[in-house]
This record gives C-alpha cells, sequence and structure tokens, in this order.
C-alpha cells in the first residue's frame, strides 16, 4: 500500500516524494495544484492528487487504495495563519482531524509522521530549549500545531495509527517568491548572495537561529517512517536537531561558498521579527538524537546542502 504525502508539492515535499521513489516505494502526491510533483525515473509509483485537502472527497480520492503510512506537510503557514484564523483552523485542524480519522480507518494502525513546528513553543523563548520545555504558543500557527501535536498522540493512544510528531526548526533554502511566512528571510538571504544581489536583512546579525537544510529534513522525515516508535517519548513528538547559528555567519559562510562579498547584507533589524524569529536560546535535542533523528553536523554543511536545493 501506498505513502500519502500531503503538501507534496512544497519544497520539503517534493524532496521527500523523490527518496520515496527512489526506494521503490508507492506514493500518493497531494497539494492543491499538481505541478511541480514528478514521478521522475520512477513515474509508474507516483499517483498525483490535486485539490483541498479541506475536501472530504479529496481525502477519499487518495485514500482509495489504501495506505501504509502517511507524512502530512499540508498546512496554512504561519504569516498567512495569523491573517486569516479561519483557512487555518480549517486546514491545520479540522482537515487534519479528519485526516486522522480517515486514515485509521483505511489502514492498520498506519504510521503518520505529522509536520509540527518550533512556533509551538511560543515567543519569548526561555534561556534554553529541551525536551522539558513547555508548548506555550502565542500565535495562530503554532497553537494550531500544539493542538493537533496532542491530536497524534490520542489517535496513538487509542490504537488508530502510530504517531510520530517532529517539530521543524527554520529548513533552507525555501524557494523565492512569497510563502505566507515570516521567516522567509531565512531563505531569501541564500537567493540574494547566491544571485551576488543586495540583501537588507530584517534581523541583526547576532541574531540566532535553528536551522536544518531541506535534504536533511526530508532524510529525517524518511527516517520517521520507520523508527522505532518505543524510542519516542510519550508525547511522540520530538524537536528535530538543529544547528544555532547567527545570522552574520550564515551570511558571511553563503557569500564565501557564493563567491561574493559578506558586505552586501545590510542589517535593519525589526524588534518584533527578530524577537519571534532571530532570538532562538540554546537547543538540546536528546529525545529526538536518540529515536535516529540528525541535523546537518556543521554549518559548512548545511549551506552547501541548501544551496545545492537552489540549482
Amino acid at each position: 500500500m501506498p505513502v500519502i504525502v500531503t503538501g507534496a508539492g512544497g519544497f520539503v515535499g517534493r524532496q521527500i516524494v523523490s527518496r520515496l521513489l527512489a526506494q521503490g516505494r508507492e506514493v500518493v502526491a497531494m497539494d492543491t495544484v499538481a505541478e511541480g510533483i514528478s514521478g521522475g525515473a520512477r513515474p509508474e509509483l507516483l499517483r498525483v492528487i490535486a485539490g483541498d485537502l479541506g475536501n472530504a472527497d479529496v481525502r477519499a480520492e487518495a485514500l482509495s487504495g489504501g495506505v501504509s503510512s502517511v507524512i502530512h506537510l499540508a498546512t496554512v503557514p504561519g504569516g498567512a495563519a495569523e491573517a486569516d484564523p479561519a483557512a487555518s483552523r480549517r486546514i491545520n485542524i479540522d482537515a487534519m482531524y479528519d485526516l486522522l480519522l480517515e486514515a485509521s480507518a483505511a489502514g492498520d494502525k498506519p504510521r503518520f509522521v505529522y509536520a509540527s513546528s518550533i512556533a509551538v513553543y511560543g515567543d519569548p523563548l526561555p534561556a534554553y530549549v529541551d525536551d522539558a520545555t513547555p508548548l506555550s504558543p502565542k500565535m495562530i500557527y503554532g497553537a494550531h500545531k500544539a493542538m493537533m501535536e496532542h491530536a497524534v498522540a490520542l489517535f496513538t493512544n487509542r490504537g488508530g495509527i502510530e504517531g510520530v510528531t517532529v517539530r521543524l526548526p527554520g529548513i533552507l533554502a525555501r524557494p523565492k517568491g512569497p510563502s505566507g511566512m515570516k521567516s522567509a528571510f531565512m531563505s531569501n538571504l541564500f537567493h540574494a548572495l547566491k544571485a551576488g544581489e543586495e540583501f537588507t536583512c530584517p534581523v541583526s546579525a547576532g541574531g540566532t537561529i535553528w536551522a536544518q537544510s531541506v535534504a536533511r529534513c526530508a532524510d529525517n522525515f524518511i527516517h520517521a517512517l520507520s523508527l522505532d516508535t518505543a524510542l519516542l517519548p510519550p508525547t511522540y513528538a520530538v524537536t528535530l536537531p538543529a544547528q544555532r547559528v547567527t545570522m552574520g555567519d550564515l551570511a558571511r559562510e553563503i557569500a564565501a561558498q557564493c563567491g561574493v562579498s559578506p558586505d552586501l547584507v545590510r542589517y535593519e533589524p525589526d524588534a518584533a521579527l527578530e524577537a519571534a524569529f532571530a532570538a532562538q536560546p540554546p537547543l538540546t535535542t536528546a529525545a529526538a538524537e536518540k529515536a535516529g533523528f540528525a541535523h546537518d553536523g556543521d554549518l559548512a554543511t548545511l549551506v552547501s546542502s541548501a544551496l545545492k536545493t537552489l540549482d
């Protein structure tokens, strides 16, 4: 039976679909539009369903062939969720809850891997974040993610699914263009320096972020499909390992690998944006590492990997 990937046309989703097909896995790829979802060398293994996740008929079509696993990426992201809380509730809560119910009925305790977010911790963050840090979201997006972490745990405890929730740090580097995410400046920095263009960074050079390349992120999702869930905490939720870097160090490393001057970047901090997205404290992810998740290893490897996805 297939692996269903929601949000398969997104930049993380495309990487995951590619990896699954390369492994010879059958994939049902769901997104609002089919553009950007490719079967590559294994088109016979791919079924693409274009439609709204909130539409019961679309979900039924995806589940019609049964399901072994679900990787649930589809979301109304941060800035868009804050601007339209009703749309966020419809997709991030209602549609996902229905998908949990339907996947439980369509499969034999399918693995359900849920993409949550570090937004569940809220802001300002405490001086240190580890596996014991409580969830305290302030924004709509983080609140809805936190609610559905509990739903994944509920369905797992009731025996309907095998849930794995992974909280994503900043994933680099997203495609150029509007994303609905207030943290998009992290990826836009890559695009500007690769093109040799000036860039105004809306947070300070000393602003700290938690980051992971999209390739490493996709590898972590693939790992989540087969890991021993006994290694997870009782919540079945972990924060993915990430590298904590300053925006200045990130800019200098990108500039060095692109052969341009780091002076192309000037810093004009927005206090609210920095507080929400570039004031991330030291992070320990012991539970995730015990379960076999990993970060990129070092800043140079992270930047090199992220730049490759822009080609």
